[in-house]
């Protein structure tokens, strides 16, 4: 075994967030791909027999789970190189918190918009989208993201690069330029960074047939 693997899949922002991590720490890595969600291999259920999904890290045999807890993990074990969380106490604070509302506030959101059967809950969802962007642009911006560290920018390409593809896939708009200049002038800034670029996220057109594959168009559908 490689002394450090990630389990991942292309299409995952969480995935791409570790690999982006180890190539701004200069990390080598032995990346294996994964058929999530559809076929969950013995590997993924071995080292992550919790969650049983992806992005799963291993170093040395020893298994971590959650992008999150992966990228504090790599920040921590290799000190050189970018640091990815700021040493100033508060700005660490502050990073894990915005870190953790984009994944425990609007990440189920995304998710109820993408893959909810049920019109009025993805609608619902939209909206509640929509919020949460405005406290981004509002709150996280205004205050200068670079003050966070890279680990808030690698966690940041759910909203910075991922939703945009997803509310073409669905059929929405939310993130509009002139409703939301700071959040996309953010991604913009980021989307042009070397580290990001060097990353190589997944093709746009890629990961919009994707999408459109398994997520479902927001048009409420009239009784025949």
């Amino acid at each position: 075994m490689a002394e450090v693997q990630l389990l991942g899949n292309w299409a995952s922002p969480f995935s791409k967030r570790v690999e982006i991590a180890l190539k701004l720490k200069g990390i080598q890595y032995e990346y294996i791909e994964e058929d999530i969600p559809i076929n969950k291999s013995p590997r993924v259920v071995k080292y992550n027999p919790i969650y049983k999904k992806i992005p799963v890290f291993l170093h040395d045999g020893k298994s971590i789970a959650e992008s999150l807890l992966i990228l504090e993990y790599i920040d921590e074990t290799w000190k050189e190189g970018t640091p990815l969380l700021p040493n100033d106490p508060y700005q660490r604070a502050m990073a894990r918190f915005w870190a953790k509302f984009m994944d425990e506030k609007c990440l189920p959101e995304i998710l109820k918009l993408c893959y909810e059967s049920n019109y009025e809950v993805r609608m619902k969802a939209k909206g509640e989208l929509h919020e949460l962007l405005k406290l981004l642009e509002n709150e996280l911006i205004k205050d200068n993201t670079n003050l966070f560290g890279e680990y808030i920018e690698i966690v940041s390409i759910l909203v910075t690069y991922w939703i945009g593809i997803i509310q073409e896939a669905v059929q929405v708009d939310i993130l509009k330029k002139e409703e939301f200049p700071n959040i996309c002038g953010w991604a913009d800034k980021l989307m042009s960074r070397s580290f990001i670029k060097e990353s190589r996220l997944p093709p746009r057109d890629k990961l919009l047939v994707f999408y459109k594959t398994y997520a479902k168009p927001l048009i409420k559908e009239v009784p025949q």
